[in-house]
């Protein structure tokens, strides 16, 4: 007998339910308690993205994904860094950066610099076939030593 999956796209990543039929699926889902969501975002924000506190100020996280709320002068390379860097994994699709960008106030042509920051071996496309980009190791030691040193340092 063939089984019924069920994924659930959160904030925070994926639930996949699976059971023998879709009753089974929606009895499984009655007993996660009202807050389950919030408590395991909430776990994983706290366990996972140690960044969130050397970000306080300048990124905060929402449930669409990170807006830039710094009120410094960013370049538009530096932006998609940090949103980026503060994204699940630090990657995400150049749409969702265009959309994280615009809510953080911010426009500017994602495709473009993303084409110039692979140029740059800031940003790479860990598979040809998706349309993610992630940050590369230069791309991250880029944000944490030039970028967020030189916001934190304006904080303070």
């Amino acid at each position: 007998m063939k089984k019924v999956k069920a994924r659930i796209k959160t904030p925070f990543g994926e639930i996949v339910v699976e059971g023998e039929n879709p009753q089974e699926i929606l009895e499984v889902l009655e007993t996660f308690p009202e807050d389950f969501m919030e408590k395991v975002a909430n776990l994983v924000s706290s366990r996972l993205v140690p960044s969130a506190t050397q970000l306080k100020g300048i990124v905060e996280p929402t449930t669409e994904g990170p807006v830039i709320i710094t009120r410094e002068k960013l370049t538009h390379y530096e932006a998609i860094g940090l949103i980026l860097y503060a994204s699940e994994e630090k990657k995400n699709t150049a749409a969702q950066i265009t959309t994280l960008l615009r809510s953080s106030g911010i426009k500017s042509m994602v495709p473009a610099r993303l084409n110039e920051m692979t140029k740059r071996g800031r940003v790479f496309k860990p598979d040809p076939q998706k349309p993610e980009f992630k940050l590369t190791v230069q791309g991250e030691r880029w944000i944490e030593d030039d970028v967020l040193a030189r916001l934190r340092g304006k904080m303070v």
